[in-house]
C-alpha cells in the first residue's frame, strides 16, 4: 500500500490554501514537500461573508466548495510535480474544507459543524482517494468537533520525561496539553492528553489591520508592536464569559467577530489609536494561550507554537513575557515547520481512517468515545 498522503488544511485566517505531501513509510509522518497558494480577495470575502447568515446561502456556498476544491486540485497537483510522483502514489488526500459554522451541542444537544468542501470533485480532478468531513463523526458522538489535532500532537511532539504544551494559532487559537509520554495511557484522569480552544488567535487582528491598513495581516506584528495596549479595553475582552468555560470547549467565528469586537470598543469608550487596539488584541491573543496554560498545565516549561502566529514576532515576545519560566518556540525547531503542522495532520488522520482507526481523543472533545474520523470519497 502506499505510504504517501496529502494533507490539505484552509483555516480560519481565510488566508489560502497550505498543502503537504507526507511519508509514512517508518510509521512515523516525514513531509517532503509543502505548497503554499493564496485565495484572492474576493473568494476570501465570500468565505468571510459566508460565515453569517445571508441570502441564497446554500447556492452561494455550494459553488464556494466547488471554487475551493478546484483549489485544492491546483495544490495536490502541484505538490505531484514538485516530488515527481503520480496520482497512484499516494493513497489519500485529507481534505479539512473551509469551517463556516461550527455550533456543536447546541439547539437540540446535538449541534452542527460546517466545513465547505466537495470532496467528490477533488477526487474527479485529482484521481485519489480523499478523506473528508472529519468533524461530523464527533459532533454526532457528543463531541465538540474540535480540536482535532491534538492525536497528532501527541504523535509528533509528546515526550517522555515531561509535559509540553503546544498551541495552534491560526485564525483561533488551539492547545493541547500532552503528558510524558509513558503517562498517556493511564486509565485514570492523570496523564490524559486535553486539549481545547483557547479563543481568537489572528482573526480579529485581521479584521482589524485589513480595516486600518487595508493590509491582510499584521506582518511580523510590526504594526501592533507600534502601538500601547489599552488596559481597560483588554480587561473588557478578557471578560468573555467563554474564556472562564471548563474543557472540552470550542469557538470560532460564531463567538469572536467583528460585532463581538466592535461592540466592547463602544461599550469602553475608547479613545485608543488604531495601532493601539492592535496591540491591545495582539495582547489578548497571548493572554487567553498563556492563562490557560497556567491554569491547566503549570508544570510545562515549554510551549510549542504552530501556525501563522508563530510567524507574528509581537505575540511570540507577549507569550513569553507573559510565560516567564516557559520556553516558547516556534515548531520549526522541533522538526515541523509551524505552516505545515496542520495540514500534515489531516494527511495524518486520513491515513488513520483508511486504516479503520481512531483519530480523536475523548479526553479533549468530550464525545462519548474516540471515533475513526472522515469520510471516504474513492477516486
Amino acid at each position: 500500500m502506499a505510504t504517501l498522503y496529502a494533507g490539505l488544511m484552509s483555516g480560519t485566517s481565510l488566508d489560502g490554501v497550505d498543502g503537504v505531501l507526507v511519508d509514512f513509510a517508518t510509521g512515523s509522518p516525514v513531509v517532503l514537500h509543502h505548497i503554499y497558494q493564496s485565495f484572492d480577495a474576493s473568494f476570501a470575502a465570500e468565505l468571510l461573508a459566508l460565515n453569517s447568515p445571508a441570502d441564497n446561502e446554500i447556492h452561494r456556498g455550494a459553488l464556494a466548495a466547488n471554487t475551493l476544491a478546484r483549489s485544492y486540485a491546483d495544490v495536490v497537483l502541484a505538490l505531484l510535480q514538485v516530488a515527481g510522483c503520480v496520482a497512484a502514489d499516494v493513497a489519500a488526500i485529507g481534505a479539512h474544507g473551509q469551517t463556516v459554522r461550527h455550533r456543536p451541542q447546541e439547539f437540540d444537544g446535538c449541534g452542527y459543524t460546517v466545513q465547505l468542501n466537495n470532496p467528490a470533485l477533488l477526487a474527479e480532478l485529482t484521481g485519489i482517494d480523499v478523506v473528508a468531513d472529519f468533524r461530523s463523526r464527533d459532533v454526532a458522538a457528543g463531541g465538540q468537533g474540535a480540536p482535532l489535532v491534538p492525536a497528532f500532537h501527541q504523535d509528533v511532539f509528546a515526550r517522555s520525561d515531561a509535559t509540553v504544551a503546544v498551541v495552534n494559532i491560526g485564525g483561533f487559537s488551539n492547545l493541547t496539553l500532552l503528558p510524558p509520554a509513558a503517562c498517556i495511557d493511564r486509565p485514570a484522569d492523570e496523564g490524559k492528553v486535553l486539549g481545547f480552544d483557547c479563543g481568537p488567535g489572528n482573526a480579529l487582528m485581521d479584521y482589524w489591520c485589513l480595516r486600518h491598513t487595508g493590509q491582510p495581516f499584521d506582518r511580523d506584528g510590526a504594526w501592533s508592536h507600534a502601538g500601547m495596549v489599552d488596559e481597560k479595553l483588554l480587561d473588557r475582552l478578557l471578560a468573555e464569559p467563554y474564556l472562564a468555560r471548563t474543557p472540552p470547549k470550542s469557538t470560532g467565528r460564531d463567538l469572536f467577530n467583528p460585532a463581538w469586537l466592535n461592540q466592547r470598543l463602544s461599550a469602553v469608550g475608547s479613545d485608543a489609536t488604531p495601532a493601539d487596539v492592535q496591540a491591545t488584541l495582539c495582547e489578548f491573543t497571548a493572554r487567553v494561550c498563556a492563562n490557560d496554560l497556567q491554569r491547566q498545565a503549570p508544570d510545562s516549561n515549554l510551549l510549542i507554537v504552530c501556525g501563522g502566529g508563530a510567524r507574528n514576532h509581537a505575540l511570540m515576545r507577549r507569550l513569553q513575557a507573559r510565560l516567564p519560566g516557559v520556553r516558547v518556540e516556534s515548531s520549526d525547531a522541533h522538526g515541523l515547520p509551524a505552516l505545515q503542522v496542520e495540514a500534515a495532520a489531516f494527511a495524518w488522520l486520513a491515513r488513520k481512517a483508511l486504516q479503520h482507526e481512531t483519530g480523536s481523543l475523548q479526553s479533549v472533545t468530550g464525545a462519548r468515545g474516540a471515533r475513526i474520523l472522515g469520510a471516504i470519497y474513492p477516486r
